[in-house]
C-alpha cells in the first residue's frame, strides 16, 4: 500500500505504522525520547489530515469500483471453492518434495563433514609421521657422530657442518610439532625432542665459544648460520654479551667522583687556544672573525655531545674555562664594525637617493636597492650571529627608519612648493627657478635631498619612489611573515570546523520556530478567524537569534565573520523553510481539490470552507503564509 508523502519535519517515520510489530505504547515511548507530547500530538494531527486527504482522493479516484464492489463479488465464493482442491493437492506435493530435498541435503552435509574429519585426521597422522621421522634421523646423526668423536677426539661436541644438517632437520621438526600440538602421540615424543634441543644448544654454544676464543671466522660463520636456521639468534646475542661484553665492562669500572672530560680535557683545550692562538678572537677582520667563531661554536657543541650525561654538560657550562672561552669573543666590537659597514653603505647611497639604476630588476632607485641589500645582509649566514639577534633586529629597524626619514623629506619638500606646477615634468611647469625662491634653513641643510637636487624633482622620480616603497613594504613583510605562514594556516584549519558548527547552531535555532509553519492550516481551517493582516509570531522568533548575533557581538567580531555565519545559517534555514511552505501549500491545494470533487460527485451544497467576508479558509492560509514569507525575506535582506 502506498502511503501519502509526509513532511520531513515530522518526529516519526510513517512506515512504522505499516509494520506487523507496530505497538502503540512502544511508538509513543520512542517518540517521547525525541520530542514533547505536545509536538507528537501536533505531528500526528498533521499526518492524520494527510491520511484523510489521501483517503478522499482514493475514494474519488475509484468511486465507481467502490459502488460496484458488491456486484463484482457475486459468484466469488463458488470460484474460490473450486480452486481450493487443486491448490491443496499442489501444496501437499510441494511439501513432499521439500521434505525429500531436505533429507538429501542433510545426507550430503553429513558425508562432507565426515570427509573433512577424515582429511584432518590424515593430515595429523602425516605430521606425526614426519615428526617421528625427523627425530629418528637427528638421533641417527648424533649417534654416528658420537661414535666418531669418542674414538677420535673423545668429545661429544658436534662440528659446524654436522650442526647445520641437524639444524635444518630440527627446523622442520619444530614446524611439524607445532602443527601437531595436542595429539597424544606427540607427548610421548617430547622427551626425545627436548634431548635433541639441549644437545644442539650445548654444541652451538661450545662451537661459538671456540670460534670467539680462536678468532676462527669460518667456525663463527657456521655457528651463526645455524643459530639463524633454528631461529635462536637471541641466544647467540646473549652468549656474546655474556662472554665478550660483560667481562670488558666489568674491567673498566669508573671511579665515581671524577669527570676528566670536563675538568681535565676542556680546560687544557681552552687554555691552549687562548694562549697559542690569540688572533682567533681578533674581530678586526669581521669576515674571518665570523668564520672562526662559527667553527669554534660548532666544535664546542660537538664537545658537549661527548659528555656522558646532562649533569656533565651542566658542569662543563658552569666551568670557569668555559665562561672565559666564550667571553674572549668580542661580539660587541664585531657588531660595531658590521653596523658601520652596513649603515655607511646606506648613508652613501642617500647622498644621491633618486638616482636611477638599470642593473636591478626589482627596484628603480639606488637608495631603495641599497636599503634592500642592507636589510638582507643583516640576516645572511655570513653576517648574522645568534647571540647578536637583538642588535641586528635593532639595526634593521634603524635602516627602515632612516629610509622613512628620506621618504618623509621628499614628501615634505613636495608639499612645501607653492604649486604642483613648479615640479618639473608637469605640463604647467614654467622656467621659474624654485631654488631661488626657497629659503633653506640650517635645520634642513642636513637632509637627504641636496639643495641642488631638490629643485629638480620630477613626476617620474616621485613615481619610481612610490613603486620602490611599495615593493619594500610587500617583500619585507612577506619575508618575515613567511616564517609564521605555517602557524597561521594551522590556526585557520580548526576555525573552518568551528565556523561550520556556529552556522549550524544558528540554523537550528531558527528552524525550531520555522517548524510552526505546519500549524498555520490548523489555525484557520473551520475556525472562523479574521483575515490575516500581519505576519505570524513564530517568524519574529525565528529571526531573533540572527539579530542577537549582530548586536551582542558587534564589538568583538569582524563583520565579515558574522556575515559568513549568517550566510551559512540562512542558506540552510531558507531552504528548509521553502520546503515546508511548499508542502503546506501543496497539502492545502490537494485538500481543496478533493473536497470539490466530492461535492461534484455527490451533487450536494456542502462546503468545507467557512466564509468570512467572502474569503475561504484555504485562501486565509495562503494569505498568512504570504505575509510570513514576505516578512522573512525583508528581515533577511
Amino acid at each position: 500500500m502506498q502511503l501519502p508523502q509526509s513532511p520531513s519535519s515530522l518526529c516519526f517515520d510513517k512506515d512504522e505504522f505499516m509494520k506487523d510489530s507496530f505497538d502503540v505504547d512502544q511508538f509513543v515511548s520512542e517518540c517521547r525520547k525525541r520530542v514533547q507530547l505536545e509536538n507528537l500530538r501536533d505531528d500526528l494531527e498533521i499526518y492524520y489530515r494527510l491520511l484523510k486527504t489521501a483517503m478522499v482522493e482514493l475514494i474519488n479516484k475509484d468511486y465507481a469500483d467502490f459502488v460496484n464492489l458488491s456486484t463484482n463479488l457475486v459468484g466469488m465464493d463458488k470460484a474460490l471453492s473450486q480452486l481450493s482442491v487443486p491448490l491443496g493437492q499442489l501444496r501437499e506435493e510441494v511439501l513432499s518434495l521439500k521434505t525429500s530435498v531436505n533429507q538429501s541435503v542433510r545426507a550430503v552435509d553429513e558425508r562432507l563433514a565426515k570427509q573433512d574429519d577424515l582429511r584432518n585426521k590424515k593430515m595429523c597422522v602425516l605430521r606425526m609421521i614426519r615428526v617421528i621421522h625427523s627425530v629418528e634421523k637427528i638421533e641417527k646423526i648424533l649417534s654416528s657422530q658420537n661414535c666418531k668423536t669418542n674414538t677420535e677426539l673423545n668429545s661429544t661436541l658436534l662440528t659446524g657442518q654436522i650442526l647445520e644438517r641437524i639444524a635444518t632437520e630440527f627446523n622442520q621438526l619444530q614446524f611439524h610439532a607445532v602443527q601437531s600440538k595436542g595429539m597424544p602421540l606427540l607427548d610421548k615424543v617430547r622427551p626425545r625432542i627436548a634431548g635433541i634441543t639441549a644437545m644442539l644448544q650445548r654444541s652451538l654454544e661450545s662451537l661459538l665459544l671456540e670460534g670467539l676464543q680462536t678468532s676462527n671466522v669460518d667456525i663463527i660463520r657456521h655457528c651463526l648460520r645455524t643459530y639463524a636456521t633454528i631461529d635462536k639468534t637471541k641466544d647467540a646475542e646473549a652468549l656474546v654479551g655474556q662472554v665478550l661484553v660483560k667481562p670488558y665492562i666489568d674491567k673498566t669500572d669508573m671511579v665515581p667522583g671524577y669527570d676528566f672530560l670536563v675538568n681535565s680535557v676542556w680546560p687544557e683545550i681552552a687554555h691552549g687556544l687562548e694562549e697559542k692562538l690569540p688572533s682567533l678572537f681578533n674581530p678586526g677582520n669581521p669576515d674571518i672573525f665570523h668564520q672562526k667563531y662559527t667553527v669554534s661554536m660548532d666544535f664546542l657543541r660537538r664537545f658537549e655531545r661527548q659528555c656522558g650525561s646532562q649533569a656533565s654538560v651542566k658542569r662543563l657550562r658552569a666551568h670557569p674555562s668555559y665562561h672565559s672561552f666564550n667571553n674572549k669573543w668580542n661580539l660587541p666590537v664585531y657588531f660595531q664594525i658590521r653596523f658601520k659597514e652596513i649603515a655607511g653603505r646606506l648613508e652613501t647611497a642617500l647622498v644621491s637617493p633618486l638616482q636611477e639604476i638599470s642593473d636591478d630588476h626589482t627596484f628603480c632607485l639606488q637608495a631603495s636597492s641599497v636599503l634592500w641589500t642592507c636589510l638582507t645582509t643583516c640576516w645572511s649566514d655570513q653576517i648574522f650571529l645568534p647571540l647578536l639577534a637583538h642588535r641586528f633586529w635593532k639595526l634593521t629597524l634603524q635602516l627602515l627608519s632612516r629610509y622613512f626619514v628620506f621618504v618623509k623629506e621628499v614628501a615634505s619638500h613636495v608639499t612645501s612648493e607653492c604649486s604642483m606646477a613648479e615640479i618639473k615634468g608637469f605640463p604647467q611647469s614654467t622656467s621659474k627657478d624654485v631654488a631661488a625662491s626657497s629659503v633653506v634653513s640650517e635645520e634642513n641643510s642636513a637632509r637627504s635631498i641636496p639643495e641642488a637636487q631638490s629643485s629638480k624633482l620630477s613626476m617620474h622620480q616621485l613615481i619610481l619612489l612610490v613603486a620602490d616603497v611599495e615593493k619594500i613594504t610587500d617583500q619585507y613583510t612577506y619575508m618575515f611573515l613567511g616564517a609564521l605562514e605555517d602557524m597561521i594556516s594551522s590556526l585557520s584549519e580548526p576555525l573552518l570546523v568551528i565556523n561550520t558548527r556556529i552556522s549550524l547552531y544558528l540554523g537550528e535555532s531558527c528552524l525550531v520556530y520555522l517548524k510552526s509553519t505546519l500549524e498555520v492550516p490548523r489555525l484557520y481551517r473551520r475556525t472562523n478567524k479574521e483575515v490575516p493582516t500581519r505576519p505570524s509570531l513564530y517568524i519574529e522568533n525565528a529571526i531573533k537569534p540572527l539579530f542577537v548575533l549582530q548586536n551582542e557581538y558587534k564589538n568583538i567580531l569582524k563583520q565579515a565573520t558574522k556575515d559568513k555565519w549568517l550566510k551559512g545559517a540562512l542558506t540552510e534555514c531558507t531552504h528548509k523553510y521553502y520546503e515546508t511552505v511548499s508542502d503546506v501549500l501543496s497539502s492545502v491545494k490537494k485538500m481543496e481539490e478533493s473536497l470539490k470533487r466530492l461535492k461534484q460527485a455527490r451533487k450536494t451544497a456542502f462546503s468545507s470552507n467557512s466564509t468570512n467576508g467572502g474569503v475561504s479558509d484555504d485562501n486565509k492560509i495562503r494569505l498568512q503564509l504570504a505575509l510570513d514569507v514576505e516578512y522573512f525575506a525583508n528581515q533577511v535582506c
